[in-house]
């Protein structure tokens, strides 16, 4: 079987660089997914800042549930983006073989960003549910994977699939920007390099920058989806005060029109500085860690390849 195998190295190298952003991250994106969800109706605040889901897990003596659905997140990120970056890379190939140019332009590049998230939307929808249920249920109350998705029907694990469709227009914007960003950089880097060097690549500095930069951009022009979304798959609340708190509706106009009702037009980018602090901070240690490891991934994934059709017993006989 044909296996695009630069491809394969991009889509192992970003899962590697996600799953490691995740998990260093994790306690933040919990608080600020719990802000998000729970802050939506004057009066009826339980957090007023970031901080205050950070004290409430302290005071209870809970901070470990800071760390409540790691384990689905981690999967749920492995998996998209490891889809997401084989997807975009293949198009992105695929795109160059057929239209013979030499370069994307900025649409080509959108597009194509936009199908890879398309892609990745549909196949890790339930656990990216099941992730937001868990990350927002009360402090030491979060369930398991499997109970969290087998405890509604099974359209209930798509919740957001329509706005998660949607939101394929923030890695859009993020990657374009930052491939753009980076193919200056990396031009400028590669005419100093003398001919027949090694190929220049970015330094985790400025691969640290980039992916800031670009995810900020993204994380602006798409934060009300964003913060929908969070709303439609948060947990119901089982708390005693969760009898005065109005349930969120499972619809995207209906989230859109209530807190348009409640909060008013400020409501859709409540959260925003979180959402960037988080998000920035994950999406720029994604992109570093990607790109120092992606020349060893390459090679180690070519070695694999050369060892697999090199006959047995030509190994037994080099042994």
């Amino acid at each position: 079987m044909n296996v695009d195998l630069e491809s394969l190295a991009e889509a192992t190298s970003g899962a590697i660089g996600s799953l490691l952003s995740t998990t260093i991250l994790y306690p933040l994106d919990t608080c600020k997914t719990k802000y998000q969800a729970e802050a939506r109706s004057h009066g009826l605040q339980k957090y007023k800042n970031l901080s205050d889901v950070l004290w409430e897990a302290i005071s209870t003596r809970q901070v470990l549930s800071l760390y409540q659905g790691l384990g689905t997140k981690n999967l749920q990120s492995f998996f998209s983006q490891f889809v997401y970056f084989y997807g975009y890379s293949y198009f992105k190939r695929m795109y160059l073989e057929k239209s013979g140019y030499k370069s994307i332009g900025t649409s080509a590049n959108l597009l194509i960003a936009a199908a890879a998230g398309a892609c990745t939307a549909l196949v890790t929808q339930p656990l990216d549910t099941a992730s937001s249920r868990m990350q927002t249920s009360a402090f030491g109350k979060s369930k398991g994977l499997l109970q969290t998705l087998t405890e509604g029907t099974w359209s209930d694990a798509f919740d957001g699939l329509g706005i998660s469709l949607l939101l394929t227009s923030n890695p859009a914007i993020q990657y374009t920007v930052f491939d753009q960003l980076k193919q200056r950089a990396l031009k400028n880097k590669q005419n100093k390099a003398e001919k027949g060097g090694s190929s220049a690549s970015l330094s985790a500095a400025m691969a640290f920058l980039l992916g800031a930069i670009s995810k900020s951009i993204a994380t602006c022009v798409t934060y009300p989806a964003i913060r929908c979304k969070v709303i439609i798959q948060a947990a119901d609340s089982d708390e005693a005060s969760s009898k005065t708190q109005v349930k969120s509706p499972k619809t995207v106009s209906g989230v859109i029109a209530g807190i348009w009702r409640r909060e008013g037009i400020l409501g859709y980018f409540k959260g925003l500085h979180a959402q960037i602090l988080k998000t920035v901070l994950s999406s720029a240690l994604l992109l570093m860690i990607k790109e120092k490891i992606s020349a060893t991934t390459w090679v180690l994934i070519l070695a694999l390849k050369r060892y697999l059709l090199v006959p047995k017993a030509a190994r037994v006989k080099n042994l």
